[in-house]
């Protein structure tokens, strides 16, 4: 039998609230290769971030993160523990560096202990102490937006929003950019994310198109494992 939504407060807030950069899950630490690609000189100004983070969100968010929490948001609703492990073990498989799965796993199980300490008793907190050693960081924003009564394009939505604020605050801090500069890049790229949420949801069922392929990124990632001055985790 399935695992019913909880009663939550009206969709849009649980939306807004879940892509709060106030969410205790550590989000702002990590730029996620923004800092190594600022550092390598190829992010320099307002333009090239624009870029970068259309890239990331069309060639990986949209084909991978996105694709990934819409395929748990229905393994968690189903209680399907052998649907959930096959998310998880291509999340982390596909995770390039050290310090991205590292993300994935923080990010996963600061969730996780936000969600045990708002709703307890929620039913699919057994399955997810099977997830050793916690849900990754897709599956558990998709838990976390199912408690919250939110469906999967809902769920979805909200963790695009997620994680574009986060990667223009790091913008800001990193190339770096005023806050100006940063709501136009907000404004650039919002209008994006239902297209990504689209493909995503296209993808959900079928992840042997699902792709993480980027390896400039990883490049970058692993050079910013040892890079000289850092401000953030990734």
């Amino acid at each position: 039998m399935g695992i019913e939504p909880q009663a939550c407060p009206a969709p849009q807030l649980a939306m807004m609230w879940l892509s709060s950069p106030a969410l205790p899950v550590g989000g702002f630490s990590y730029s996620e290769g923004l800092e190594a690609s600022v550092d390598a000189g190829f992010v320099t100004d307002e333009a090239q971030t624009l870029a970068w983070l259309r890239g990331q969100l069309q060639l990986t968010l949209a084909r991978s993160e996105l694709p990934a929490a819409c395929a748990a948001h229905a393994a968690w609703s189903a209680a399907d523990l052998a649907a959930l492990r096959a998310v998880q073990t291509w999340v982390l498989a596909t995770r390039e560096t050290f310090e991205l799965r590292q993300q994935s796993q923080q990010m996963g199980r600061s969730m996780l202990e936000w969600l045990r300490n708002l709703r307890p008793d929620h039913p699919a907190l057994p399955l997810a102490a099977q997830l050793e050693p916690a849900p990754a960081w897709p599956l558990a924003f998709a838990l976390a937006g199912l408690a919250l009564g939110l469906d999967a394009e809902q769920m979805a939505h909200a963790l695009a929003f997620s994680w574009l604020e986060n990667q223009v605050q790091a913008a800001l801090r990193a190339v770096p950019l005023g806050q100006s500069a940063g709501q136009r890049l907000l404004a650039a790229l919002a209008p994006d994310i239902p297209a990504a949420v689209a493909q995503a949801r296209n993808l959900q069922h079928r992840m042997d198109d699902w792709q993480s392929f980027s390896p400039l990124l990883a490049i970058l990632s692993s050079r910013h494992e040892t890079q000289y001055s850092r401000l953030f985790r990734s």
